[in-house]
């Protein structure tokens, strides 16, 4: 089975300025690096990714590699991507749930909370498997943070998500919990290949990234956001039943137009990887 969130039914109150700019600072580094030939590209892997040994203080960089101090490693490596399929699968999770976590702290807020998250992913990840020389990149580890805040946020919002299950493909909705809560579970349980050095995903920064944003979220929200708030009880809550694709066009279209800056209602404001 494969699902795959597609949007949400929280709007905001407002512009999510900071996290258009992440989008777009993610998606203009990736373009650089479409310019840069194979060796061009894993020396800035070098050069910008974290090295657990690094960052550590167990091994150092030559001369030639350390443009950046090993603590900005951090914050560089949240904005480079192992390849398209990379960058879009963080770009579709900042896209849907950042807005609404930006928008229960303010833009200032955000930009802390999403910069803490990193740190906290990329120490994790760093502190699990200290002796790594392997570079660790991508912003999942921030976006793990907005994750696990939105789930205390809005455990109650439905998600419309796409489902694939052998060749059966429905588009049905599902609580956020659920949602997010199987992806997290989901990095439990492949984060054993992680330790024995199977494939090539970091599971356990976006483990800390996920549980940094839960552990914060309380501290960065405004004091007026409630958690575990029930959202919008006057829209259709989930259901397995599958959403017909001209439902799904009307709303995808006035989702995608308020997230993009178009009219949106007022609203109480509530609550509204690495590689992977």
């Amino acid at each position: 089975m494969f699902f795959l969130p597609l949007f949400d039914n929280n709007p905001t109150s407002r512009t999510p300025v900071i996290s258009y700019l992440i989008l777009v600072a993610c998606i203009m580094v990736f373009l650089w690096q479409l310019e840069l030939s194979g060796y061009e590209e894993r020396t800035a892997f070098l050069q910008f990714g974290i090295i657990p040994s690094v960052l550590l203080g167990n091994e150092n960089l030559p001369a030639s590699l350390a443009v950046v101090p090993n603590w900005a490693t951090i914050f560089t490596s949240m904005f480079l991507h192992g390849g398209f399929m990379h960058l879009a699968g963080n770009m579709l999770y900042l896209w849907i749930f950042s807005d609404n976590v930006e928008d229960a702290m303010g833009p200032f807020r955000f930009i802390v909370f999403y910069a803490l998250c990193g740190v906290g992913a990329g120490l994790c990840q760093a502190m699990i498997d200290p002796g790594s020389n392997i570079p660790i990149i991508g912003a999942s580890g921030g976006i793990a943070g907005i994750l696990g805040a939105y789930i205390l946020l809005h455990p109650r919002a439905t998600v419309r998500v796409f489902m694939l299950i052998l060749i059966f493909v429905r588009i049905i909705s599902l609580p956020a919990w659920l949602v997010l809560g199987v992806w997290i579970a989901g990095q439990f349980v492949a984060a054993p290949a992680g330790l024995s050095g199977g494939g090539g995903v970091a599971y356990f920064a976006h483990i800390g990234g996920f549980i940094t944003g839960m552990v914060l979220i309380p501290f960065f929200k405004r004091r007026e956001v409630a958690l575990l708030a029930d959202d919008r009880p006057e829209t259709p809550r989930w259901s397995a039943e599958p959403v017909p694709f001209s439902t799904l066009k009307q709303e995808a279209k006035t989702r995608y137009q308020r997230k993009s800056g178009g009219s949106v209602p007022a609203v109480k404001r509530r609550f509204k990887g690495p590689w992977g």
